[in-house]
């Protein structure tokens, strides 16, 4: 079964799908640190391009993110790191390449998976879609930020993630839409996890 869980930056997907794959008993696949992966390595080797490091790199996820066996957990949260990888995601071939990775690493097993693409593109037969929303100041503030800057550099974001010509942010038109804005972050865990239990197939 895979459960696919979108949603804009700040909404909390990440929080919310590591929970519930643990839950469920269900192997967690974070998207976006595998932009960070790309990204982070864009930075340290300019030389090639982001399609050809996107092709190239090992990106192993769990516990911890490692990158051609480092361990880049912490180095791909930088800020100039999420930044980047914001701007990557608009770039076709990148998504090409690590969409295809993804796709091959959800074709068996039980996953949970969260981006921004889950449900419309990378897994569109997923047994079950959220999409993750909240107030853009609730988002700021579980983000750790706050001011006009915070509120700038997160609608910067949305303008690219929605706008993007390949695979921009949106519902995919199956997917249960959540807002998370008055909601604990085990309410909301709570809610999928039913949703989930509710539409797994009998084995």
């Amino acid at each position: 079964m895979i459960v696919a869980i979108d949603g804009p930056a700040g909404a909390g997907k990440s929080s919310v799908a590591r929970l519930v794959a643990a839950r469920l008993g269900a192997r967690y696949l974070d998207s976006g640190a595998m932009y960070r992966c790309v990204a982070l390595a864009s930075i340290e080797d300019p030389q090639h391009s982001p399609a050809q490091l996107a092709q190239a790199l090992r990106i192993a996820l769990g516990d911890r993110v490692l990158l051609d066996g480092r361990d880049v957990t912490a180095a791909i949260r930088a800020p100039a790191v999420s930044e980047r990888a914001s701007v990557l995601a608009t770039d076709p071939a990148v998504r090409a390449a690590l969409v295809a990775h993804q796709r091959e690493l959800i074709a068996t097993g039980d996953w949970v998976a969260e981006g921004r693409d889950i449900g419309t593109v990378v897994a569109p037969h997923a047994e079950l879609k959220i999409y993750l929303t909240a107030s853009p100041e609730e988002r700021i503030r579980r983000r750790g930020a706050d001011g006009g800057e915070a509120a700038a550099e997160l609608a910067d974001r949305d303008r690219r993630d929605l706008g993007r010509l390949h695979s921009p942010l949106k519902p995919a038109s199956d997917a249960r839409l959540l807002d998370t804005t008055n909601l604990t972050l085990d309410q909301v865990v709570a809610q999928v996890v039913e949703l989930a239990q509710a539409t797994r197939r009998p084995t």
